[in-house]
């Protein structure tokens, strides 16, 4: 089971954003972990960062890691420009980039864009069909848009959804993973979705926003639920329930560390 980092930047933090990002990056390739990945809100009354252009921010200041986002909210986005955004970081990753993608789940974001919030679930697999055929170079609304040479057929996507058959079959079926949540995922349904995927011929399964502190006293986390799986708890608990996540045959776990307490990553890294 491979291991990956999740952040989510705050703006009470110290120092220059980009150098804290980019030093951030920096220790996650350095230490080993597989994975650079990065979350998509607006609107939530918190400033947030677009998720593309920070990963773009990072693709040029590493080599070896992956860079994925868990997960954009694809409806919010007309797909002919959204598929053109992602096939440039695509590109300037150099095929680093994986395309964590989702149907979104709160009201507000759609609010503020003038998106239906019902129509969501109908308009995720349309617009993944309309950015396929983008990539591939064929016109959808008008003229065709021509792929960057390189990154024809776009980018891995992976699905972040509940495990409802018609969300595991597309997964499975259609893109090259699922991703599930830490937040709201309990552990029975984890692995009732993990069965399900693989029945289907699922090849990479994830955990994504695993919350992680490994202090006595952790900090306030920067959400409003208490999550179902996390590592909040001391180094000895943690690993065992590392263990007990790569029982379940999970391919990757994504890990939300405290930005202010960045030595954490070392010791979650020594716990595999």
């Amino acid at each position: 089971m491979r291991l990956g980092i999740v952040t989510i930047p705050r703006p009470d933090q110290p120092g220059s954003l980009p150098d804290r990002m980019i030093a951030l990056a920096h220790r996650v390739e350095r230490l080993g972990f597989e994975g650079f990945w990065v979350t998509d809100a607006f609107a939530r009354g918190r400033a947030t960062l677009d998720p593309l252009v920070l990963l773009g921010l990072v693709a040029g200041h590493t080599n070896r890691i992956e860079l994925g986002t868990c997960v954009v909210q694809v409806p919010l986005r007309h797909p002919v420009e959204h598929a053109q955004r992602v096939q440039t970081l695509h590109a300037l990753s150099n095929g680093r980039f994986r395309f964590g993608v989702g149907s979104g789940s709160t009201r507000a974001d759609f609010d503020a864009v003038q998106v239906d919030y019902e129509a969501r679930f109908k308009m995720l697999p349309a617009y993944l069909d309309v950015m396929r055929r983008c990539w591939a170079g064929e016109p959808v609304y008008g003229p065709a848009l021509t792929p960057w040479p390189g990154t024809e057929g776009g980018p891995p996507m992976l699905l972040g959804a509940w495990r409802s058959k018609r969300w595991i079959d597309l997964a499975a079926k259609t893109l090259q993973g699922w991703i599930s949540s830490g937040i709201h995922t309990k552990v029975e349904d984890l692995e009732i979705g993990l069965r399900m995927y693989r029945e289907v011929g699922g090849t990479r399964a994830v955990l994504a926003n695993v919350f992680a502190d490994l202090r006595p006293n952790p900090r306030t986390l920067p959400i409003a639920h208490t999550p179902n799986i996390s590592l909040l708890c001391g180094p000895a608990e943690a690993r065992d329930r590392l263990k007990r996540l790569a029982d379940l045959g999970l391919d990757d776990v994504l890990l939300v560390v405290p930005d202010d307490d960045p030595d954490q990553l070392a010791q979650l890294r020594d716990l595999i």
